[in-house]
């Protein structure tokens, strides 16, 4: 008979922190990366900035625009726009087409505060901005903070306004206004959730009138006519305005070791970056390669740059058509990755978790074969036979992985986009990056989970 200690090894499943089951120059890669995934948070605070960011990494690498009908051979590496909110970068594999497409599919939308249709108003000398969080969001968390602009207005001719202010050092920031504790003591008594009303999520604009004068809403018009002087802005050009406050630090490496990244918008860009970089790091794959930026998923994955749209299944369908092929064939044996995030262990919040089956910092890339809430509901929920499969191509590449869930059954969960590209009969399950205070203004998650999450995909593309 075996000893016990090395039965265990052999049949026990443990996990490991990746410093533990790597080496020096896996962690120097993990590092090295991460500059590079940091450069493109900072400048891809909005789904919109996400995309031109994408496009410009991707036109470095030689893929070119792509329109719906045009002729494709093997070797093409492609890109498709969609409304300048969510993107298609594919590469046409020289396999045939019917052996399916290996899809990465993120989302590049994040928590924020839009700006509502009438925004600008004044009250007691000061003028502010009325907002609308988009997105699950703990309001308390955006007051006080140092916030920025960012967005796209167009004017009543047609003409796009690009808006970006708060970023460079010299720009001056916007601030929600909170209440001092000295006089505090009935917004104490109230919960977390209803402490900051959705209605005071009022950002500060300005607090000096026009030209120093008299006039009624003299502080309103100061802000309308810096506004026009800069961009030609007036105050009815806010009606077909796309404009979001987002907070103004930059991504960051946390800790004396430096091993962490603090940012606004891991989720889920942390998982947008690796699976845009590995689709065009193995762009000479056997294998037909799509990477899908999607809008939207954060209210739901709906419109027209939303998971919901069919522009998905109609770019199959074109790929399909051009290359001779049965697009219901092809979509039968596609793989889809859901990259998305997962909620990291936090020992600081231990009742929110069961521990066994969830992901902790360092440990990985997360495989999570079902979201969903409490009984599974709105969940994908993954084949074992997928899964399996999965964890044989992880394995060619020495990924080191674990597996997770949200959290403790009945306290919640949440959704990815998987079940709309399952509902397609694709082959779908979720796969990221664990994150720390997730949907909060500033996020962290690990240099090493973030590399191990990008060799995932690679390994995905490749086998």
């Amino acid at each position: 008979m075996k000893a016990a200690k090395e039965l265990k090894n052999e049949l026990f499943y443990t996990k490991k922190n990746v410093y533990q089951l790597t080496d020096e120059a896996n962690v120097k890669a993990a590092f090295d990366y991460a500059e590079g995934y940091k450069n493109y948070l900072d400048n891809a605070k909005t789904e919109r900035e996400s995309v031109t960011k994408a496009i410009e990494i991707a036109e470095k690498a030689g893929f070119k625009p792509y329109t719906l009908g045009q002729a494709l051979k093997a070797g093409d590496k492609l890109y498709y726009n969609n409304r300048g909110k969510s993107l298609f970068v594919f590469t046409i594999g020289s396999e045939n087409i019917e052996c399916g497409i290996r899809i990465s599919a993120a989302h590049v939308d994040s928590p924020r505060l839009d700006f509502k249709p009438c925004p600008v108003y004044e009250d007691s000398g000061m003028a502010f901005f009325k907002t609308h969080y988009y997105g699950g969001i703990k309001k308390y968390q955006w007051v006080t903070i140092p916030l920025a602009i960012h967005g796209v207005v167009t004017l009543k001719y047609g003409t796009n306004v690009e808006i970006n202010i708060g970023e460079d050092e010299n720009d001056p920031l916007f601030y929600i206004n909170d209440i001092l504790p000295h006089l505090g003591q009935n917004q104490a008594k109230k919960t977390l959730g209803e402490a900051i009303e959705g209605e005071q999520l009022n950002l500060l604009a300005a607090t000096s009138p026009y030209n120093n004068e008299d006039e009624g809403e003299a502080v309103k018009l100061n802000v309308l006519a810096i506004l026009n002087e800069k961009y030609g802005i007036t105050e009815a050009d806010f009606l077909s305005a796309e404009l979001s406050a987002v907070p103004a630090d930059k991504a960051r490496d946390i800790g004396l070791d430096r091993a962490a990244i603090g940012s606004y918008g891991h989720d889920d860009r942390v998982c947008a970056y690796p699976a845009l970089t590995s689709v065009i790091d193995n762009a000479d794959s056997v294998h037909t390669l799509m990477c899908v930026l999607a809008d939207k998923e954060e209210i739901g994955s709906e419109g027209a740059s939303g998971m919901q749209c069919s522009i998905f299944p109609d770019l199959i369908d074109e790929i399909s058509k051009a290359l001779g092929a049965d697009s219901a064939v092809v979509r039968a044996n596609s793989k889809c990755l859901s990259a998305d995030v997962s909620a990291a262990y936090d020992p600081n919040f231990k009742d929110a978790f069961e521990k066994r089956n969830t992901p902790e910092l360092s440990c990985g890339v997360v495989l999570i074969k079902y979201t969903g809430s409490r009984g599974k509901g709105g969940t994908n929920d993954a084949s074992a036979e997928y899964i399996g499969w999965l964890r044989s191509v992880m394995e060619k590449d020495n990924v080191i992985w674990q597996t997770g869930e949200l959290g403790r059954i009945d306290l919640g969960g949440g959704g990815t986009v998987a079940k709309f590209i399952a509902n397609l009969n694709i082959d779908t399950v979720d796969l990221g990056v664990p994150v720390i205070s997730m949907h909060a203004p500033y996020e962290l998650i690990s240099k090493v989970d973030l590399y191990e999450t990008y060799k995932a995909f690679s390994a995905f593309c490749k086998y």
